[in-house]
């Protein structure tokens, strides 16, 4: 029996790959499929469990298939449910329960009732997507994590880091490619650990992908993988987009030798150095956490500074959520550590605030630092009078409407000015 399904998707890239897949698989036995919030027949929830905010959005999110449809089925799979099923369990026509091992399994169980939590597998499950409703798809590599930084709780709940075999991921971006898409996003828990034969192995991997007609993207870099000997090998990958999203998380060593972190914030300061030699005109971005336990002002301000030398073209800014059964939380248990204590709610969003008005301030002077220069723009979007999409080095792109059909087409522009949140840029040619 044909049914209606509606998949929503919370928290990271490779759940939404992973939604992705699974649309697919239903598409492809003839269901109507939405990842849209309306009305269904049945609802798939990809939870996640990143912050405690997280996981209470994934908890509203089924009051909200229940307002939709009161007699839905709904199915639970994805972070939250590996890290505590027992919060679904009571919620109103949740109907089964899956971690995040053999999440595809979910479609089987469409007429069961029950859960499945599945230990977490130590290879690599092999899902894949052959289209995408944008012409960047996101293109899963990599799973798990070995770090264990010491505020996260993902190594937990996505097991140990293990790669995709090369072969799986040159044919997905084959199909992707020959179906029209223009950009893959590599994706995964820590693609820096990318690894063939358990040998290093992402530089590798972006030289065979370089044989394709579609530009790639890196979703995030760890600081430990930016080496002048990487750097000049990526240099060579002619369709690289150089975007640098390298998830700093504090600009002060202290709290860094905290959350296991493994660096200093000079350590993150030279790299930035390197690639900007490199890479001229690239966008550096990062996530930060404020308020991590034991921060003082003399801490903050010294992330203040590093992100000052810095100058991001963007910041994630996030205030510190507790997570429980991760490091820093047992630490905050036991009290066993005067380092570790919880930094007051009022002090922490004074501090975001500070944070996010310089991080306007260096978003603003990047675009600015775009005018005059020449983008290659993949065009995503119409709205009203202007057609978005995104140059190489992820600045947001406006261009005029002026009733040409440039939808899914790559233009090369010109930047002009600055506008809203990126820039305008006037057509000069087509690319493709």
């Amino acid at each position: 029996m044909l049914m209606k399904y509606v998949i929503i998707t919370l928290g990271c890239k490779v759940n939404q790959y992973e939604s992705d897949a699974l649309v697919e698989m239903l598409q492809s036995s003839g269901n109507q499929v939405s990842q849209k919030l309306e009305f269904a027949d049945v609802y798939i929830l990809n939870s996640c469990a990143v912050t405690n905010e997280a996981e209470r959005k994934s908890r509203q999110m089924i009051a909200k298939f229940n307002r939709l449809n009161p007699k839905a089925k709904i199915f639970v799979c994805g972070c939250a449910s590996q890290k505590d099923n027992e919060q679904f369990k009571s919620l109103n026509n949740v109907k089964f329960i899956m971690g995040n091992a053999n999440k595809l399994k979910i479609l089987e169980k469409i007429n069961k009732k029950g859960k499945l939590i599945e230990k977490l597998p130590d290879f690599y499950e092999n899902i894949s997507i052959t289209n995408s409703s944008n012409q960047r798809a996101f293109v899963k590599i990599q799973d798990g994590c070995n770090k264990f930084c010491s505020y996260c709780i993902i190594p937990y709940l996505r097991g140990k880091s293990r790669s995709r075999d090369i072969v799986s991921i040159l044919n997905e971006v084959s199909r992707l490619a020959e179906n029209g898409i223009k950009e893959v996003v590599l994706t995964g828990i820590d693609i820096s650990d990318y690894q063939i034969d358990n040998k290093p192995a992402i530089i590798e991997l972006l030289k065979q992908l370089d044989n394709f007609n579609v530009r790639v993207r890196m979703s995030s870099m760890e600081v430990g993988l930016i080496t002048d000997e990487f750097l000049k090998n990526l240099k060579k990958i002619k369709l690289f987009c150089p975007h640098f999203h390298l998830s700093m998380q504090s600009g002060s060593t202290g709290v860094l030798k905290r959350m296991n972190r493994r660096y200093t914030s000079q350590d993150f300061i030279n790299a930035v150095k390197k690639i900007r030699r490199y890479f001229n005109n690239c966008a550096i971005t990062t996530d930060i956490i404020v308020g991590f336990p034991g921060e003082t002002d003399k801490e903050f301000n010294e992330t203040i500074e590093t992100v000052k030398k810095i100058k991001f073209a963007y910041m994630h800014i996030f205030p510190y959520s507790r997570r429980s059964g991760t490091a820093v939380d047992k630490l905050l248990s036991l009290k066993v550590n005067k380092d570790y204590f919880l930094v007051d709610s009022k002090v922490k969003k004074s501090r975001v605030n500070e944070l996010q008005n310089l991080n306007q301030e260096f978003s603003i002077n990047f675009n600015r630092n775009q005018i005059r220069k020449i983008h290659e723009v993949i065009v995503e979007e119409l709205h009203d009078d202007f057609y978005t999409g995104h140059s190489r080095n992820y600045t947001k792109v406006y261009i005029k409407n002026n009733n040409a059909q440039l939808k899914n087409k790559v233009v090369k522009v010109k930047v002009v000015s600055v506008y809203k949140d990126g820039v305008i840029g006037e057509i000069i040619s087509e690319v493709r």
